[in-house]
Protein backbone atom coordinates (compact mmCIF):
# COMPACT_ATOMS: atom_id res chain seq x y z
CA UNK A 1 0.00 0.00 0.00
CA UNK A 2 1.06 3.44 -1.50
CA UNK A 3 2.07 5.84 1.62
CA UNK A 4 0.75 9.34 1.40
CA UNK A 5 2.34 11.98 3.70
CA UNK A 6 0.23 15.47 3.87
CA UNK A 7 1.89 18.13 5.38
CA UNK A 8 0.59 19.48 8.38
CA UNK A 9 -2.18 16.24 8.57
CA UNK A 10 -0.29 12.96 8.49
CA UNK A 11 1.01 9.98 6.76
CA UNK A 12 -2.08 7.48 5.52
CA UNK A 13 -2.07 4.16 3.69
CA UNK A 14 -3.87 4.67 0.70
CA UNK A 15 -5.13 2.01 -1.63
CA UNK A 16 -2.89 1.05 -4.26
CA UNK A 17 -4.41 2.81 -7.60
CA UNK A 18 -6.66 5.34 -5.78
CA UNK A 19 -7.12 8.59 -7.08
CA UNK A 20 -4.78 11.36 -5.09
CA UNK A 21 -8.45 13.58 -4.77
CA UNK A 22 -10.15 10.99 -3.14
CA UNK A 23 -6.98 9.90 -0.66
CA UNK A 24 -6.63 13.45 0.54
CA UNK A 25 -10.75 13.55 1.22
CA UNK A 26 -11.18 9.93 2.46
CA UNK A 27 -7.83 8.59 4.22
CA UNK A 28 -6.45 11.95 4.73
CA UNK A 29 -9.86 14.20 6.19
CA UNK A 30 -8.22 17.13 4.16
CA UNK A 31 -11.18 19.55 2.89
CA UNK A 32 -10.04 19.46 -0.52
CA UNK A 33 -12.04 20.97 -3.05
CA UNK A 34 -12.82 19.87 -6.61
CA UNK A 35 -15.24 22.32 -8.17
CA UNK A 36 -15.83 20.32 -11.42
CA UNK A 37 -15.76 17.24 -10.01
CA UNK A 38 -11.93 15.48 -10.85
CA UNK A 39 -12.83 15.90 -14.76
CA UNK A 40 -9.44 18.21 -14.95
CA UNK A 41 -11.40 21.15 -15.75
CA UNK A 42 -10.32 24.00 -13.17
CA UNK A 43 -7.70 23.80 -11.18
CA UNK A 44 -9.50 23.90 -7.29
CA UNK A 45 -7.96 20.22 -6.73
CA UNK A 46 -4.26 21.24 -6.93
CA UNK A 47 -1.55 20.40 -4.40
CA UNK A 48 2.45 20.92 -4.33
CA UNK A 49 4.16 18.27 -4.24
CA UNK A 50 7.03 17.99 -1.34
CA UNK A 51 8.47 14.63 -2.33
CA UNK A 52 7.44 11.49 -5.23
CA UNK A 53 5.75 13.70 -7.58
CA UNK A 54 4.82 11.40 -10.57
CA UNK A 55 6.78 11.68 -13.59
CA UNK A 56 3.85 11.32 -16.16
CA UNK A 57 0.59 13.45 -16.06
CA UNK A 58 -2.57 13.02 -18.36
CA UNK A 59 -2.97 15.31 -21.02
CA UNK A 60 -5.98 16.62 -19.64
CA UNK A 61 -3.77 18.03 -16.24
CA UNK A 62 -1.42 19.25 -19.01
CA UNK A 63 -3.58 21.23 -21.25
CA UNK A 64 -5.68 22.47 -18.19
CA UNK A 65 -2.04 23.74 -16.39
CA UNK A 66 -0.61 24.60 -19.50
CA UNK A 67 -4.03 27.39 -20.21
CA UNK A 68 -3.80 28.76 -16.54
CA UNK A 69 -0.29 29.24 -16.77
CA UNK A 70 0.97 27.19 -13.92
CA UNK A 71 2.70 24.04 -15.46
CA UNK A 72 6.26 26.11 -15.19
CA UNK A 73 5.67 26.06 -10.82
CA UNK A 74 8.00 22.70 -10.39
CA UNK A 75 5.57 20.43 -7.92
CA UNK A 76 2.56 22.00 -8.70
CA UNK A 77 0.02 19.29 -10.20
CA UNK A 78 -4.00 18.22 -10.02
CA UNK A 79 -4.89 15.59 -7.59
CA UNK A 80 -7.94 14.52 -9.43
CA UNK A 81 -5.05 13.59 -12.45
CA UNK A 82 -2.79 11.69 -10.10
CA UNK A 83 -2.96 7.57 -9.00
CA UNK A 84 -1.66 6.65 -5.92
CA UNK A 85 0.56 4.13 -6.67
CA UNK A 86 4.19 4.80 -4.99
CA UNK A 87 4.66 6.70 -1.80
CA UNK A 88 4.24 10.38 -2.43
CA UNK A 89 4.32 13.71 0.18
CA UNK A 90 1.97 16.77 -0.62
CA UNK A 91 1.40 20.38 0.15
CA UNK A 92 -2.52 20.78 0.46
CA UNK A 93 -2.88 24.43 -0.81
CA UNK A 94 -6.75 24.59 -2.07
CA UNK A 95 -8.95 23.59 0.42
CA UNK A 96 -12.71 24.31 1.81
CA UNK A 97 -11.50 26.35 4.87
CA UNK A 98 -10.59 29.97 3.89
CA UNK A 99 -12.13 29.56 0.23
CA UNK A 100 -15.75 30.97 0.28
CA UNK A 101 -17.38 28.37 -1.38
CA UNK A 102 -20.37 26.65 -0.25
CA UNK A 103 -18.72 23.24 -0.56
CA UNK A 104 -16.03 21.09 -1.87
CA UNK A 105 -17.53 20.10 -4.99
CA UNK A 106 -19.18 16.86 -6.37
CA UNK A 107 -17.89 14.15 -5.07
CA UNK A 108 -14.98 12.76 -7.97
CA UNK A 109 -15.90 9.16 -9.50
CA UNK A 110 -13.06 6.59 -8.46
CA UNK A 111 -11.24 6.46 -12.15
CA UNK A 112 -9.29 9.42 -13.65
CA UNK A 113 -12.03 11.10 -15.63
CA UNK A 114 -11.62 11.74 -18.56
CA UNK A 115 -9.87 8.45 -19.63
CA UNK A 116 -6.04 9.13 -19.22
CA UNK A 117 -3.48 9.46 -22.23
CA UNK A 118 0.06 9.73 -19.99
CA UNK A 119 2.29 12.33 -21.14
CA UNK A 120 5.39 13.80 -19.65
CA UNK A 121 5.58 17.36 -18.21
CA UNK A 122 7.70 19.50 -20.25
Amino acid sequence: MPKLTVEGVGTFDVPEGKRLVLALEDEAGVDQLHACGGHAKCTTCRVEFITGEPERMTEAEKAVLTARGLIQQPGLRLSCQIVCDHDMAVRAISRLAGSGRPDTGKRPEEEITPPPVWTKRD
